[in-house]
């Protein structure tokens, strides 16, 4: 048996020597001639490692930041970017505020300069898209879906999708989302029966299923006792997929048959079944009424003619995670906010009385509420729900004065231009609503620093929606409670794909 294993060896000697010359190409002579040209524009950055790229460095500075917990702390009270991102912070100290580094394979220049920030914003190029890696590490959440595809496939998807959150649309949504949220009400008043005078609730899981409730009858044309395992395993994806978000880029990461991997395949089979499930049926109900529907996922499955099941399961689960993830998240600091600061709390439920007096929910009672909008923003400025901008350069591109190759990540950290003092004024890290008392124009100058939606031409297209949600549920909770932190509370953002409460937010309520 000796001379197969010695035949063996050899073959895979002489495999290893053929490739290496291909494997140094993809992996360093290839991408170091891109960061040879930006270099030759005086862009700087780490120096990066043979495969892994700066990947080594970022879990360095990472462990010297959760080794000192009273300084993670200390610094979470007013900012949470140096502890959840430190490496962008010692690197942006280093380098300034446009700089190039790699993970992996990737070729990442991060921009917070508002000049740059504006190109990219002005950018209506559909050769500056998404990364081509979401489609691929996050392809069991995204696919090719509106929020990862580029080219044609998504001026086709945002023709499809986007006029159903347009304002004309949402106005007409009211009703329904003050009767999604009455089994929240309900429940929260039922919890409080007998109780002298407060009990603390952990509010999260409350707003979760409410947003989540929120998509599946305004877009799905369901309740969410119809979408509730749908919802359950996109979020079980996402805390799996939000594990190793370092090692995006490392060749082969997502075809190892770790127990992490195995469980993202396992729940994308079952999530691909459910929402073609929910689809199925939706077309027998409404070949089978007299009146057609008229909701995003009849939209959905008219777009996808000619392109198969994977543009209704992508797009489906794009809206499912996008569209009620991130405005649970905002409504979960919303609140966590307005309980840590009782002046803004009174002020916001002084108006919300005033506008309604006794009477239902309508949209022109919501365009009254001008201090609740101030209070969104401003959460929406410190907490952002995306953490990033990100772009890929599709061809050799030129921002502002810079020639950017093909295939370089350009990435914008949202929270970083949220906080910066020389845009916002020395308190950029305050919660201080009054900030937009005369817009976002009058917040920040450049009003384009500001993007809680995204940028561009792909801002996020269900904006409307999430605002008119916001300011619903904020207003009918604020009419019937009063918040104040638990002692329980652990102020602890964690970056799950978006930035959430680590260890949930309990509040201590009571009936107003």
């Amino acid at each position: 048996m000796e001379w197969w294993a010695l035949l063996l060896s050899s073959s895979l000697t002489t495999l290893l020597i053929s490739l290496l010359p291909c494997f140094c190409y993809i992996f360093w002579i290839k991408p170091e001639r891109v960061r040879e040209r930006l270099r030759r524009q005086g862009i700087r950055g780490p120096v990066p490692s043979f495969v892994y790229g700066n990947i080594p460095e970022m879990k360095r500075i990472q462990q010297e930041v959760n080794h000192s917990p009273e300084e993670a702390e200390s610094r979470l009270a007013t900012d949470y970017v140096p502890t959840l991102f430190p490496y962008f912070i010692h690197w942006r100290k280093t380098y300034g505020p446009v700089y190039m580094y790699s993970t992996g394979g990737l070729q990442i220049l991060n921009v917070t300069r508002p000049d740059l920030v504006k190109e990219i914003a002005n950018c209506k190029s559909l050769d500056l898209g998404k990364p081509s890696y979401l489609q691929k590490e996050r392809k069991a959440l995204l696919g090719r879906g509106i929020l990862a595809s580029n080219g044609d496939l998504w001026a086709h998807q945002r023709k499809v999708i986007a006029p159903e959150f347009f304002m004309e649309k949402v106005k007409g949504m009211v009703d329904l989302i003050v009767e999604a949220a009455k089994p929240l009400l309900d429940s929260w008043e039922s919890m409080l029966e007998g109780e002298v005078g407060s009990r603390e609730i952990v509010v999260d899981e409350y707003l979760r299923n409410f947003s989540a409730d929120v998509i599946s009858r305004a877009c799905f044309g369901s309740s969410f006792a119809t979408g509730k395992e749908i919802f359950s395993k996109i979020r079980r994806l996402q805390m799996a997929m939000a594990k190793p978000s370092l090692l995006i880029g490392v060749p082969g990461a997502r075809y190892q048959p770790t127990s992490r991997n195995r469980e993202i395949w396992r729940l994308d089979r079952e999530i691909r079944l459910l929402i073609l499930n929910v689809a199925n049926e939706h077309m027998r109900e409404g070949s089978s009424s007299s009146s057609s529907k008229n909701d995003l996922l009849q939209a959905i499955v008219e777009g996808a003619s000619g392109r198969g099941d994977e543009f209704i399961v992508d797009n489906c689960k794009n809206i499912y995670f996008a569209g009620h993830e991130t405005t649970a998240v905002t409504a979960t600091w919303c609140l966590m906010l307005l309980a840590a600061h009782p002046e803004w709390q009174e002020r916001a439920r002084a108006e919300v009385l005033e506008a309604c007096q006794g009477k239902s929910l309508d949209f022109e009672m919501l365009r009254r509420l001008r201090t609740l909008t101030m209070v969104i923003q401003e959460t929406l400025r410190l907490y952002p729900p995306a953490s990033f901008v990100t772009r890929e350069t599709l061809r050799d591109m030129k921002l502002g004065a810079i020639h950017i190759p093909k295939g370089v990540n350009v990435k914008i950290l949202i929270a970083i231009a949220h906080r910066d003092g020389e845009l916002w004024g020395p308190n950029a890290d305050e919660f201080n609503p009054e900030r937009f008392a005369n817009g976002i124009a009058g917040a920040c100058k450049p009003p384009h620093m500001y993007m809680p939606f995204g940028l561009g031409i792909r801002t996020c297209a269900g904006q409307n929606l999430a605002m008119v949600e916001l300011k619903i549920v904020l207003s009918l909770l604020l009419s019937k409670f009063v918040f104040a932190l638990s002692p329980s509370y652990v102020h602890s953002p964690a970056f799950r794909l978006t930035v959430e409460p680590g260890f949930g937010v309990p509040l201590i309520v009571k009936r107003l």
